[in-house]
């Protein structure tokens, strides 16, 4: 068995061309499985049974391993059994039609209202940076866009008047969505005071700018907002995402129809959209555990 798996390892390596951190968690994920057939006195491939394959992913699960750890184990004894196939090592194939582990969707992080205000109120508006940073902070929950989105907006896409940007989102789907009072008068002070003190060239028309005058990038705002999240003293990682999904499930939250946050968010299908009443539904259980005296 041990040179059978070398020989697999091989076959990924030269005729697939995998990389060195690919092999090395095929080969991972395959030892732990031979490791069990061993203890279960199997020492040849043609021995291997359905049963034996089903016994070692029950095996991981009493170890209270992820559903993505299943699965990537039984793609990888998938893969082991295809090539044994293949190389007419066995005559039956005991891994076909095994049907991965059904994979738990995470509920995406939200921050508080109280969090939001902390985040919110770090930038200086002394500083030029800080009266940037605040326009962008405030756009980006006022709006729920992404992060790139966010970097990708030219001073035309912006109308302080009505209230509203124009982005253009995944597939280069435009679309309008409505800014609050509060984020857009901070954009407007953005664009009349802050952004002509960083634009060196005025043929630049991205809307946020770096110190050297051109485009922000998602880096650069990952930074940004990282250090306002340590200033606010807010432990949890806070990613640009984070505020688009509090952004979501405050609206759902507030009264917020289900069709009208698709929309803003951008979202092609309204299923990747229902996720966020599934956090709604957890933090009202929260809510109701808390307070009911016999919950």
């Amino acid at each position: 068995m041990e040179k059978t798996l070398k020989d697999f390892i091989y076959y990924l390596a030269v005729e697939k061309g995998l990389a060195k951190n690919t092999l090395e968690s095929y080969e991972r994920d395959l030892r732990g499985f031979l490791l069990y057939l061993k203890k279960e006195s199997v020492l040849d491939a043609a021995a291997i049974k359905r049963s034996h394959i089903l016994g070692y992913l029950a095996s991981l699960r009493t170890k209270g391993l992820a559903s993505s750890t299943l699965s990537r184990s039984l793609a990888s004894i998938r893969s082991f059994f295809h090539f044994l196939m293949q190389e007419r090592r066995i005559g039956e194939n005991p891994a076909n039609d095994l049907e991965s582990p059904r994979q738990e969707k995470k509920l995406p992080r939200v921050m508080s209202m109280k969090e939001i205000d902390s985040l919110l109120k770090q930038p200086d508006e002394l500083k030029v940076n800080g009266i940037r940073d605040k326009a962008m902070l405030e756009l980006l929950y006022a709006t729920g866009i992404r992060v790139t989105e966010l970097i990708d907006l030219g001073v035309n896409d912006v109308n302080t008047e009505s209230g509203y940007i124009r982005c253009t989102g995944k597939g280069s789907k435009e679309r309008i969505v409505p800014v609050g009072g509060p984020a857009i008068q901070k954009v407007k002070h953005y664009i009349e005071k802050g952004r002509p003190k960083l634009v060196k060239d005025l043929k630049e028309h991205s809307l946020f700018v770096n110190q050297h005058g051109r485009r922000l990038t998602r880096q650069g705002f990952w930074k940004i907002i990282k250090k306002y999240a340590r200033q606010a003293q807010i432990t949890r990682e806070i990613t640009p995402h984070t505020l688009r999904h509090s952004f979501a499930t405050h609206l759902l939250e507030n009264g917020a129809d289900l069709r009208s946050v698709q929309e803003m968010l951008g979202h092609a299908d309204i299923s990747t959209t229902q996720i966020y009443t599934q956090v709604s539904k957890s933090k009202l259980k929260d809510v109701y555990e808390r307070a009911h005296p016999r919950a």
